[in-house]
């Protein structure tokens, strides 16, 4: 395989460079003899003069050109490993919080987490008009970014999107557009992207997930009634949204996947059915009050309201006898059934019935799945029995109030308020038990307060959660931010990472989570100096390649390797496609070096980070060429390499 610069560098995978790949894999012809896209041949395809710029459907703002190209720029940085923030660490399990700027960690997750990603849940900064804190601008000089991008030390301001400004929209819409961008990057074939929202931003939002996941993988906007203002104006607006996509909605389909939840209040109603029987001994009339009485305890917005149309009780429990025996959409088929009392036919549905036959109907009516009128003149009806099926599709109007989000999430933090509006965890748990399953990641780049984490544990232990949480530093000019600032929480990522500790600790007479746990990294400037590095644009590829050859030889030789060994691993095995998560053991058969053995869900390799191979670890690879071996290029002098490639090709990675 032929060197590519962006091999020798400590950067995310270049995905413009992947794209035109591909591009050219598929179609050489695009491209001249250098390997240059032709722009003319392309427009071709495209053919302009049929669609006209000033006709076409499209979506613009201001930046929108910036923010595409900002999603594609390979990130230069590296997340270090903290592990006086991490949580039961031996249990994490794969469970991440990171301290850092969400695109550029994108970025890097980019390398191991491609296609690996089941269910992202983000719930972005609304567009409020206030300052918000992303603008894609990360520094790498020696003071840390949030304090290059803050007019303070502590402060962590950096943009302004004023409503009187002429990018109010503009503004936030780049800053979800390059992030979305790289997001889909990571989700699997058959995973989804859920979106909160309110009404500044949904329609533009909704635009805009329709250009990066096509609008052909649009799933449902879920509506989430919170609040009831009375002193609205207008409308008292108390609801919010959820947008929801799928990477690949045509493969679902082809899958058959049907999703279903667990009815609320099922288990609930059966208890109280079983007492009410055995109190009444068969009485089905007082078992039937006694169930509507119960019914009517529930607010008109519980959840469980929908089980109320159960209103009849035999001994199966409680059916309701009038469902739709119609074929959906009409021209369904038609054929004579007649009453089993009086004899003759029973009037048809205009649609057709839903059963295919006459012997299907019968089928179902044997099964007590089918009810008839008095006589017939009545359609016979569906029967459906609620203990029969304890699974739904979940609803796409659900309530969810405020006030009780922010009350279970202060019993979090001993009662107090630290953090404005934070996500009903439960609502997110159902999500993910809905559209996850055992094993698989959830995703929430605006991890906030921690919600998705707490969901995430709470859903099932063996489903895993990256966090990402910008370090936002709290102020103390609001009630909320000095309370926080009490229990020593001075960034949000302080909460985000303060509550997952609490709810796998215990708190207000919660259990513990025993078996949980999980591991904190930080975004950091590359430990590596040739991040510094700019290819001359007037030479060609291999000439730069051997330009930063000798600036890594310049730069590096004098590195301090060991002193930083622990944090060059985990940038190294990230840069290489190996997750966070990965497990270190040391190969005893190696001893002269210190080489440990890399393994995680997809991959295995040996990796030795010492400023020297030793020739007695070079020799192992003459017995053992099926195995891959990462180490730094530094390390090596040109008989070991050549024999190291002599022996492993391909499967040695000089870094």
């Amino acid at each position: 395989m032929k060197e590519k610069l962006n091999d020798l560098l400590p950067f995310s995978p270049d995905l413009n460079r992947e794209r035109l790949d591909k591009l050219k894999e598929s179609f050489p012809d695009l491209f001249s003899n250098e390997g240059k896209l032709n722009l003319d041949e392309l427009k071709k395809i495209i053919d302009p003069a049929l669609v006209s710029e000033t006709e076409r459907y499209d979506f613009r703002w201001y930046g929108k050109t910036k923010s595409k190209r900002s999603a594609f720029l390979p990130a230069k940085t590296a997340l270090v490993y903290d592990s006086t923030r991490s949580v039961n660490p031996g249990k994490a399990n794969g469970n991440l919080i990171i301290e850092g700027e969400n695109l550029e960690v994108l970025k890097l997750l980019t390398s191991a987490y491609r296609g690996r990603i089941k269910l992202m849940y983000f719930d972005p900064p609304y567009n409020t008009g206030k300052d918000f804190i992303y603008s894609d601008y990360y520094t790498e000089d020696n003071k840390p970014y949030w304090e290059q991008t803050g007019v303070t030390e502590a402060g962590i301001k950096v943009d302004t999107n004023a409503e009187s400004a002429g990018r109010f929209h503009s503004n936030w819409l780049s800053m979800m557009h390059s992030r979305l961008l790289v997001a889909r990057h990571l989700l699997t074939n058959d995973g989804f992207i859920v979106i909160s929202i309110d009404d500044a931003e949904v329609f533009n939002l909704s635009r805009l997930m329709d250009e990066v996941f096509g609008e052909e993988n649009f799933i449902a906007t879920l509506v989430w009634d919170k609040n009831r203002k009375n002193d609205a104006k207008f409308f008292s607006v108390g609801h919010e949204y959820m947008l929801v996509y799928a990477k690949d909605k045509l493969l679902l389909q082809e899958m058959g996947l049907m999703l279903r939840a667990d009815k609320e209040g099922v288990d609930e109603v059966r208890e109280i059915f079983e007492k009410l029987r055995k109190k009444h001994k068969d009485d089905w009339t007082k078992v039937k009050e006694g169930l509507s009485e119960h019914y009517e305890t529930w607010e008109d917005d519980d959840a469980r309201q929908p089980l109320t149309r159960f209103t009849k009780v035999d001994e199966k429990g409680p059916y309701r006898d009038d469902g739709n025996p119609s074929w959906p959409g009409g021209g369904g088929p038609t054929y004579e059934i007649c009453h089993p009392n009086t004899g003759k036919p029973c009037k048809q549905p205009s649609r057709g019935w839903v059963w295919p036959t006459a012997e299907r109907f019968w089928q179902e009516h044997k099964r007590g799945r089918i009810v008839f009128g008095p006589d017939e003149k009545t359609i016979p009806c569906v029967r459906t029995n609620l203990f029969d099926n304890k699974t739904q599709a979940l609803r796409s109007v659900m309530f969810s109030y405020a006030q009780t989000a922010t009350q279970e999430f202060q019993k979090i933090f001993e009662g107090k308020k630290v953090f404005d509006n934070p996500k009903n965890y439960d609502d997110i748990r159902k999500l993910v038990d809905y559209l996850s399953d055992e094993d698989d990641i959830v995703l929430d780049i605006f991890a906030g307060s921690g919600s998705t984490g707490h969901a995430v544990m709470l859903a099932n232990s063996r489903r895993k959660f990256i966090l990402v949480q910008f370090p936002e530093a709290i102020s103390d000019k609001s009630s909320t931010g000095r309370r926080a600032l009490e229990l020593g929480l001075k960034k949000i990522s302080d909460i985000t990472i303060d509550r997952c500790k609490r709810v796998i600790n215990g708190y207000n007479g919660q259990l513990p989570l025993a078996d949980s746990g999980f591991k904190v990294y930080t975004l950091s400037k590359s430990a590596f100096p040739r991040v510094e590095f700019a290819p001359d644009p007037t030479k060609s590829e291999e000439e730069n390649i051997e330009l930063l050859k000798q600036y890594i030889r310049d730069k590096e030789a004098t590195f301090d390797i060991q002193f930083d060994k622990d944090k060059i691993l985990h940038e190294v095995l990230l840069k290489n496609g190996f997750m966070l998560d990965c497990l270190l053991t040391r190969r005893p058969e190696f001893k002269k070096n210190e080489v440990f053995l890399a393994k995680d869900a997809f991959k295995k390799s040996l990796i030795c980070l010492d400023a020297k191979i030793e020739t007695e670890t070079v020799e192992h690879f003459k017995t053992n060429k099926d195995q891959f071996f990462i180490c730094l290029e530094l390390a090596l002098d040109t008989t070991k390499k050549w024999n190291l490639k002599h022996n492993l090709g391909e499967k040695l990675k000089a870094f």
